[in-house]
């Protein structure tokens, strides 16, 4: 018989009728379509052209209870292209439509793949990035009954055909990338969270070292989406730094080591795991498949706060309550020029009479909520035209490399850690043309954490984490600094969310540090003394061994 696409639908209704009609047959109605599609997807891969073999699909053990695993990954020539999620009959393969909660829910995640193939075996429909291509087809007849009388509808092979040629397409804009990539990060934030409730011991054992290393209080919610956090933008970095995702995330993680020590070592930390690899598989070979893509000359097109602008996108699509919460929220470049330039100033005032500003060489400044860096870089800004006014243009390479071990700047969350890191490295080689081969005093801390609780030491790959952490501590407790500037997260009710500076270290005798700030009774002092509070829970020790 020759193959066509009647052909291979007659085969299919077939094998299908036997197998659903069974009574010897156990499990779902869904797994009883498997050996049959199967069938049915080597045909129609030979109808597109492809060598027999090229195509594979690789099943997964059918799990109800997992929302984030589709059936099938799809490979062509070992490179992935997309899932296969099998309904029972009559479900339909209209995802938006199904009425069961647990249809619903997964549809919710696996729509955040970006090539996705559903089927009941009576109808097949092709989602990429989670929209739907062309049309819901239908074939003619019934799975369970026809038979060999089943037959296609027009258009189901080139429907398959733009399932198995598909191909990632490299982002041309910043916006473009931030879609994709929140829309990547939260399914593998999903698929993390997924498996931490399923007990997965390997994930569980990492989420411990994660706290152990530089999160104490950390929920399991907050470790899923660091991990995300960290691989994405681990991806990211290494892209733009030009390393191939290609080769595998162990040399990936090795070769962003050599020059970004922090984000190099949690990606390695994260993923350095088979059995994790194996387990979040579904979304970390998405990720790497897309972003292998991505060209960062490209998508920046030169303009120096595409960063910047890219994650303000990346958080909104992300998670706007994480975005709420956390108070991710960029300062606008003019506030944060006259916010540097009033400090500037205020260095060179009569009360503190240092003529150089920000430049002079016992300024030490610090951001307690860096974010993406937007205030460090406007002090090197600043600093580089003190100094190119002052000293001339040929001073200033010299003057940006000193000022690095005087800033400071602290950050909770991985991903914008990453940028900052990535926004500061381009800025140094901007204004001192050469790549600076100084270490950045930039850490992933949460600055109201404890800094007198007992630290562990750590070795091997994971030696770079313990070490931030401790450095970060060692900072808080011990080094003055002389400016503190940022914009950090803002909430009108901290009272109880300020840790050891509202309630005292258990570690240290001394009182809580706000105690220090908070006005006597007699001043019967109103509403403004709350905000002083608040503020007081992020900027105290700076402000008390400060100016």
């Amino acid at each position: 018989m020759t193959l066509n696409i009647e052909a291979a639908i007659s085969s299919f209704g077939k094998a299908a009728r036997l197998k659903l009609s069974n009574p010897a047959a156990t499990g779902q109605p869904e797994d009883q379509l498997r050996a049959p599609f199967e069938q049915l997807l080597e045909d129609v891969a030979a109808l597109c052209g492809f060598h027999a073999g090229t195509v594979v699909a690789v099943g997964e053990t059918s799990q109800r209870d997992l929302k984030t695993r589709p059936d099938y990954s799809i490979t062509v020539s070992k490179a992935l292209v997309g899932f296969v999620e099998l309904k029972a009959p009559g479900k339909g393969a209209n995802p938006p439509r199904f009425k069961d909660s647990h249809d619903k829910a997964q549809w919710e995640k696996l729509s955040s793949l970006p090539n996705l193939l559903y089927t009941d075996g009576n109808s097949f429909s092709l989602w990429q990035d989670g929209k739907l291509v062309c049309s819901v087809l239908t074939l003619k007849g019934e799975i369970e009954t026809s038979g060999a009388k089943l037959a296609p509808p027009p258009g189901l092979l080139l429907l398959f055909e733009s399932f198995l040629r598909w191909k990632p397409v490299a982002p041309r804009s910043a916006r473009e990338l931030a879609h994709t990539t929140a829309r990547l990060c939260g399914f593998l934030r999903d698929e993390v969270t997924e498996q931490l409730g399923l007990k997965s011991q390997a994930l569980t054992d990492l989420a411990v070292d994660w706290r152990k290393l530089l999160f104490p209080d950390a929920t399991d919610e907050r470790f899923a989406d660091g991990y995300a956090q960290a691989v994405t933008f681990g991806m990211l970095m290494a892209r733009a730094k030009g390393i191939a995702l290609s080769g595998g995330l162990d040399r990936v993680a090795t070769e962003l080591a050599r020059s970004s020590t922090l984000i190099g070592a949690a990606l390695r930390l994260l993923t350095d795991n088979a059995e994790n690899q194996q387990t979040l598989k579904t979304a970390l070979s998405t990720l790497m498949r897309v972003l292998d893509e991505v060209d960062w000359k490209l998508v920046s097109k030169g303009e120096p706060e595409a960063w910047l602008y890219f994650y303000e996108e990346f958080l909104d699509v992300y998670d706007k309550k994480l975005r709420k919460e956390t108070g991710s929220y960029y300062t606008p470049p003019e506030v944060v020029g006259a916010m540097v330039a009033l400090v500037d100033e205020a260095l060179r005032s009569k009360r503190f009479n240092l003529h150089a500003g920000l430049a002079a060489p016992s300024v030490t400044l610090a951001d307690p909520a860096m974010g993406t860096g937007t205030f460090l870089l406007g002090v090197l800004r600043r600093i580089a035209q003190t100094v190119e006014h002052d000293e001339g243009p040929g001073a200033v390479p010299g003057a940006i490399q000193s000022t690095l071990s005087r800033l400071i700047g602290f950050e909770i969350q991985l991903g914008p850690f990453a940028v900052a890191q990535l926004r500061i490295l381009a800025e140094i080689v901007d204004l001192t043309s050469v790549a600076s081969d100084s270490s950045l005093r930039l850490f992933v801390t949460d600055t109201l954490g404890d800094p007198y609780e007992h630290e562990e030491y750590f070795l091997s790959m994971v030696a770079a984490l313990g070490r931030s952490r401790r450095e970060a501590n060692k900072i808080k407790r011990e080094e003055p600094i002389t400016v503190v500037l940022g914009n950090p997260p803002y909430k009108e009710k901290a009272k109880g969310r300020g840790g050891w500076i509202e309630h005292a270290s258990p570690n240290k005798k001394d009182p809580a540090p706000l105690q220090a700030w908070m006005p006597p009774p007699e001043w019967h002092a109103g509403a403004h003394s709350k905000h002083l509070r608040n503020l007081y829970v992020y900027f105290w020790r700076w402000a008390m061994e400060g100016i």
